[in-house]
């Protein structure tokens, strides 16, 4: 439901992957971003209107994506895609980060783009070395990719999680990922991917960017 840029976006790179596909908006010229060749259906209406998600095949769809520009549009199309027509897989665009959160805890999965934007502009701006790979709808976590002084290689990654508060997710070394384990040691060149809640993010890239204290 929605075909402005990210609407149409999402719809253009589903499209070679042969997935069926509908595109749902009230204003018939935005399915022009969809281009002369779109193998999909373009319906035009209110997407939380039931006649229109029948129109569109809600009946028979595996996934529902609302993301128009309003939030109550959306969060209304996302539960009665859900509670009326039993999709499973359905998400909601949701600018507002505080609704995000309450709408998580109903068990709808949204992507709330303002606290995710302007952490990227600022990190942009800020010129950070670390790099922010997930941020949870409600903007509060996310997961951040470091890369430790060298004075941390041949510490266990466990003493960096206390000394910075975040947790490692997992670790890229050599090009390739891996968990880690209690026993996993930081090797030269390693990239952390710590989970971090939001107060603890300038410590993690304050202690990220130097030796581990007692190792200067």
């Amino acid at each position: 439901m929605g075909c402005g840029r990210v609407g149409a976006a999402l719809s253009l790179q589903l499209a070679p992957l042969d997935h069926t596909l509908a595109v749902i908006d009230q204003d018939p010229l935005a399915f022009r971003r969809l281009g002369e060749n779109f193998p999909g259906r373009m319906v035009r209406g209110v997407g939380f209107d039931r006649e229109t998600l029948v129109e569109a095949g809600i009946e028979e769809a595996g996934a529902f994506a609302a993301v128009s520009s309003g939030d109550n549009s959306n969060i209304i199309a996302a539960r009665v895609a859900r509670e009326t027509f039993g999709v499973t897989r359905v998400v909601a665009r949701i600018y507002d980060p505080r609704r995000a959160e309450v709408y998580e805890r109903l068990g709808i999965p949204t992507v709330a783009t303002v606290p995710w934007t302007s952490t990227r502009l600022m990190k942009a701006v800020l010129g950070e070395t670390s790099a922010e790979a997930w941020r949870d709808p409600s903007g509060h976590v996310a997961i951040v990719a470091v890369a430790p002084h060298e004075g941390w290689v041949g510490r266990p990654v466990t003493d960096f999680e206390v000394a910075t508060g975040a947790r490692a997710a997992l670790y890229n070394r050599f090009g390739s990922g891996a968990l880690p384990v209690p026993s996993t040691l930081i090797q030269s060149g390693d990239k952390l991917y710590m989970a971090v809640a939001d107060e603890h993010a300038a410590t993690l890239r304050e202690i990220a960017g130097r030796a581990p204290e007692g190792n200067e």
